[in-house]
C-alpha cells in the first residue's frame, strides 16, 4: 500500500528512487549503495528476473517494490505509470541501468537481437525518463548508463556502441533542458566492468571476439563515482584513468583510426570469421 502522511490539510506523498536493471551488475549496486545517502520511503526495482529482485530485499534496509518487467517492451511502462499514477509519490532519483551488448560480426547477430538493442538501450531510457519526470521536482535527478563506447564507432560491437552513443547525447541535452525545473541528468559512461554483461554480450558457442579488455573495473566504485557526480549535478561520469584517456584520445583523433587501432588490438580483418 501506498504510504501518505496527511499533516492537517496537506498531503504529503513518499519518496521514492527507481532503478531499471536492478536485479545485477550496476543496477543492484546502485540500489544498494544509494539507499545509504538518500532516505527514502521505498525504492522501485525493475527488470525481468523477479526472483533476483526478491534476493535484493535481503541485502538492503530500506523497503522494495517490485516490478519484474522486459522493459524492451513498451506495454511494460504502462504498468510503471499506473503504478505511479496510483501512487503519486514524489521521485528523487531515476537510475536507467536496464541494458544489454552483443560482441560480434554484424552478420551474425540476428536482427531481432539488434533492434532488442535499440528498444532496451534506448527506447526504455526514452520512455522511462518520459514516465517519470512528471513526478519529479526541484532537486530531483535522473542517472542513465551510458558506455565509453559512446565515445567513438566500435567495429564488432556495432550497434551497442551506436545506442550508448545515444544515450550519452540524448542526456546530456535533457540535462540542459531540464535546468529550469533544476533537475540534473547525468549520463554514466563506464570502461569494461566486471558485471554479468559478458554472459549474454558474448557467444559462449563461438570463438571469443574482444580478447584485448585492457583493464576490468570494479563496479564498487564506478557507481560510487557515478552517485558523487550525479549529485554535484555533473552531465557526465567517466571512471578510471584508462577510460579518461580513451575519451580523450577519442576526442582528438579521427573516428577512422581509432577504428583502425581498435581493429588492430583485437586482432580483427574485418570478415565474419573474427578468429
Amino acid at each position: 500500500c501506498a504510504k501518505v502522511i496527511f499533516c492537517a490539510d496537506k498531503v504529503i506523498m513518499k519518496d521514492i528512487i527507481v532503478v531499471t536493471g536492478a536485479s545485477s551488475g550496476l543496477g543492484k549496486e546502485f540500489v544498494k549503495q544509494i539507499e545509504t545517502i538518500e532516505n527514502v520511503d521505498e525504492i522501485w526495482v525493475i527488470a525481468r528476473r523477479e526472483e533476483r529482485l526478491k534476493e535484493l530485499k535481503c541485502e538492503i534496509k530500506t523497503s522494495l517494490k517490485i516490478f519484474a518487467l522486459d522493459l524492451s517492451k513498451r506495454e511494460s511502462f504502462d504498468v510503471i505509470k499506473n503504478a505511479l499514477e496510483k501512487e503519486k509519490p514524489l521521485i528523487k532519483l531515476l537510475v536507467n541501468c536496464a541494458g544489454f551488448g552483443k560482441f560480434g560480426h554484424i552478420e551474425k547477430i540476428p536482427l531481432e537481437t539488434q533492434l532488442n538493442m535499440i528498444d532496451l538501450n534506448c527506447k526504455a531510457v526514452v520512455s522511462a525518463c518520459a514516465t517519470a519526470l512528471p513526478f519529479m521536482s526541484e532537486g530531483s535527478k535522473i542517472i542513465n548508463v551510458a558506455s565509453c563506447a559512446a565515445f567513438q564507432p566500435i567495429p564488432y560491437i556495432n550497434v551497442y556502441a551506436a545506442t550508448k552513443a545515444f544515450v550519452l547525447s540524448y542526456s546530456r541535452a535533457l540535462n540542459v533542458e531540464l535546468k529550469y525545473r533544476k533537475i540534473s541528468v547525468t549520463a554514466v559512461c563506464p570502461y569494461w566492468v566486471k558485471t554479468e554483461f559478458f554472459d549474454r554480450a558474448i557467444n559462449s558457442e563461438e570463438k571469443t571476439v574482444v580478447i584485448n579488455y585492457g583493464v576490468m573495473y570494479d563496479a564498487v566504485k564506478v557507481v560510487k563515482k557515478a552517485i558523487r557526480d550525479a549529485y554535484k549535478n555533473k552531465d557526465m561520469s567517466v571512471y578510471g584513468k584508462i577510460n579518461n584517456f580513451q575519451k580523450l584520445g577519442a576526442k582528438i583523433l579521427p573516428h577512422k583510426t581509432v577504428m583502425k587501432i581498435w581493429m588492430r588490438r583485437q586482432k580483427f580483418d574485418g570478415t565474419p570469421n573474427v578468429r
